[in-house]
């Protein structure tokens, strides 16, 4: 078993006379169960002695928390192949390919990125729950980042609250869409009658999505989407309420001529990291099947006028 994850701090001046908890809670942002949790047995200490989140702190102290606790994973551990981006004590950061369930369901109860995370961490005798900070469709491919501990998870929560989280998506959407940039303001509900589909209501939950044209193909165009809000299926029903919906996303109007899934990629999640606040930036690359689409559209007729994203991934952690 791995050593259990360590958090460290050294108090400073305007902490002085301040409750750990207090600087804990106002400072850096963790949760209410979070704090419950690291009173229950000696999970923090100061100058290497175990404390209490309810004794005073001093300037200089330097104050560790422990942040791993053994909680049950409740997915059964899979060997399947995992494609690994980006790893270190807080953030495991994964490629999923199109046609793999985030998280086991009842109609998928096996195979999913959840089993492959978690067989992962088996073989390095790791045992963590399945902490995905953000989901993204079956059929879509690309970046999906998982918070290795609670306070990860709650440190990354609390900025995507905030929006303090850039996550851009590529699409490759049917037509030529005129303009180079633009946003769609609408709200988005479930279809009546329907516990899956969902479509732009004005009465339905407020939703953003800004979008970027980079390449016209003769009757197709590749977009960046930066997100607002995060609604299920939001970039899906908003290209159809475009006009130009996805490529391959027969549930949302898509043509499936030319690719039998929706053309969605999440291809970069910029954020601060949870412990030490400087920016991380991640990328995943672009699939093949998504660059052979590109190939066939360019095919058609015209040249393009910007070229593809490199599929190569560029990872940074400053």
């Amino acid at each position: 078993m791995k050593i259990p994850d360590l958090w460290e701090y050294t108090l400073q001046p305007a902490d002085n006379g301040k409750k750990y908890e207090e600087i804990l809670r106002q400072k850096f942002h963790f949760s209410r169960s979070l704090l419950q949790s690291l009173k229950q047995g000696e999970k923090v200490w100061v100058d290497g002695r175990f404390t209490y989140l309810s004794v005073r702190g001093q300037s200089g102290q330097r104050l560790t928390v422990e942040l791993h606790s053994a909680e049950d994973a409740t997915i059964i551990p899979e060997d399947l192949p995992l494609a690994v981006l980006y790893e270190d004590d807080y953030l495991l950061a994964v490629n999923k390919p199109a046609g793999q369930v985030v998280h086991p369901t009842p109609r998928y109860p096996s195979g999913t990125l959840g089993n492959a995370v978690l067989g992962y961490w088996q073989c390095r005798q790791e045992t963590r729950p399945f902490r995905p900070v953000h989901r993204i469709d079956r059929n879509t491919s690309g970046l999906v980042i998982i918070a290795k501990n609670q306070f990860a998870h709650q440190q990354v929560a609390w900025q995507l609250e905030r929006g303090l989280v850039r996550k851009v998506y590529l699409g490759f959407v049917a037509g030529q869409v005129t303009e180079n940039n633009g946003k769609i303001d609408s709200p988005i509900a479930l279809a009546p009658g329907s516990f899956i589909i969902r479509t732009v209501d004005p009465g339905g939950a407020p939703a953003l999505t800004y979008y970027k044209t980079l390449r016209r193909f003769p009757q197709a165009t590749l977009l960046s989407f930066e997100l607002g809000s995060g609604r299920t299926h939001q970039i899906r029903v908003h290209c159809q309420a475009l006009g130009h919906p996805l490529l391959g996303d027969d549930l949302y109007g898509g043509d499936i001529s030319l690719i039998p899934r929706q053309a969605l990629h999440s291809f970069s999640y910029a954020l601060r990291h949870p412990a030490t606040g400087q920016p991380l930036t991640l990328h995943a690359p672009v699939p093949q099947d998504l660059l052979t689409l590109a190939a066939r559209l360019a095919i058609q007729g015209l040249n393009p006028e910007h070229s593809v994203p490199d599929s190569e991934s560029r990872n940074s952690n400053p």
